[in-house]
C-alpha cells in the first residue's frame, strides 16, 4: 500500500525518511513541504495525504465536522506553552490574572497553542476566555470553525509581534521562540515553574502534534506504528521523547480532548481510544 505522506523532520522520524526503516506492507511517499504546518489546510480540507503529521486541536475539530481520519497512538511534539504568551514590559507589569478585559493577539482561533492556553488562563488563573478580547490573523485549518463573537479579524498587513509593539494589543501568543527583544517578556513570570505545577496537577503533557490516517487508509496503520516506533528506536529517544502507542499516549490525549469540549471545540466528550485508528 503506498501512502501519500506528511510527515515533519524530527530525531524520531528521520531514520524513516532516511530509509533506515523499511516496510514490505507500506510504502510511504513523503511530500516535499518543509514546515508541515503550512500544509494542515491541506490535510483537513483536501484530505490530500493518507498519512500525516497534524495538530491535535485541528484533528479534534476535523472530527468534530465529519472528515473521515483518525489517530495513531504517536505524539510527535509536545511542550508546555507557558513561554508562548508574552507582552510588551516597556508598557508596564502584567500578569496573567491581569488579562480579564485585556486583547490578545493570536495566529488563528483554533491554533493548539493558543486553545491550550486559553485553557490555562480559565483553569488555573480565572480569566474566561469569553472576557478577553482575541485579535486574529488567520481562519482555522478547517474550514467549518468560526471564530468566535469575542475574537476580531486583525487588519490586513498586520502581525502579532507587530501590533504588541505598537500597544494594539496587549499580549499574544508566539508560536515559535520569542524574539530577543529585552522588552518581550513571558505573561507567566516563571513559565518553568507554571508549566511543572501544571505537570503536577495533570500528570501528563500538552499534546501539540500527533499523527493521523485517512479512514481508507486504515489497514495501514499496525505497520506504519511498528515503522515509526522502530524509527524512534533507532534514534535511541527516552520513552517520555515521541511517545507511541495507546497506553503511552492515553492520559495526553484525554488532556487535550478535555481541554477541547471545555471551551466548545469538540461538542461532547469522547473517549481518547475511540478516536485511534488502532
Amino acid at each position: 500500500m503506498r501512502l501519500k505522506t506528511l510527515l515533519g523532520d524530527y530525531p524520531g522520524t528521520l531514520p524513516l525518511k532516511r530509509g533506515e526503516v523499511v516496510s514490505s506492507k507500506v510504502k510511504l511517499d513523503f511530500a516535499d513541504v518543509k514546515v508541515p504546518h503550512t500544509a494542515f489546510k491541506r490535510v483537513v480540507r483536501d484530505l490530500e495525504f493518507d498519512l500525516a503529521e497534524l495538530a491535535i486541536m485541528t484533528f479534534l475539530l476535523a472530527r468534530e465536522h465529519g472528515k473521515p481520519l483518525l489517530l495513531l497512538p504517536v505524539v510527535l511534539t509536545a511542550r508546555f506553552q507557558h513561554p508562548y504568551l508574552v507582552y510588551n514590559a516597556a508598557r508596564g507589569p502584567l500578569a496573567p490574572q491581569d488579562l480579564a478585559g485585556k486583547r490578545i493577539a493570536i495566529r488563528s482561533w483554533s491554533v493548539t497553542t493558543a486553545v491550550w492556553l486559553r485553557d490555562v488562563l480559565e483553569q488555573d488563573c480565572g480569566v474566561k476566555p469569553t472576557t478577553v478580547g482575541w485579535v486574529t490573523f488567520e481562519e482555522p485549518h478547517v474550514a467549518e470553525v468560526r471564530d468566535p463573537p469575542h475574537a476580531e479579524r486583525a487588519p490586513a498587513g498586520k502581525d502579532p509581534l507587530g501590533m504588541l509593539m505598537e500597544g494594539e494589543v496587549d499580549a499574544a501568543v508566539l508560536g515559535g521562540e520569542p524574539p530577543s527583544d529585552p522588552r518581550i517578556k513571558p505573561v507567566f513570570a516563571d513559565p518553568a515553574a507554571a508549566a511543572e505545577a501544571w505537570r503536577a496537577k495533570h500528570g501528563t503533557i500538552q499534546i501539540n502534534h500527533m499523527v493521523v490516517v485517512k479512514e481508507s487508509a486504515a489497514e495501514a496503520a499496525p505497520e506504519v506504528l511498528r515503522v515509526l516506533a522502530e524509527s524512534k528506536r533507532l534514534a535511541g529517544l527516552a520513552p517520555e521523547v515521541m511517545p507511541v502507542g495507546a497506553q503511552a499516549v492515553a492520559s495526553a490525549l484525554q488532556a487535550a480532548i478535555d481541554c477541547a469540549h471545555r471551551q466548545g471545540l469538540v461538542s461532547r466528550p469522547v473517549v481518547a481510544k475511540s478516536l485511534l485508528a488502532l
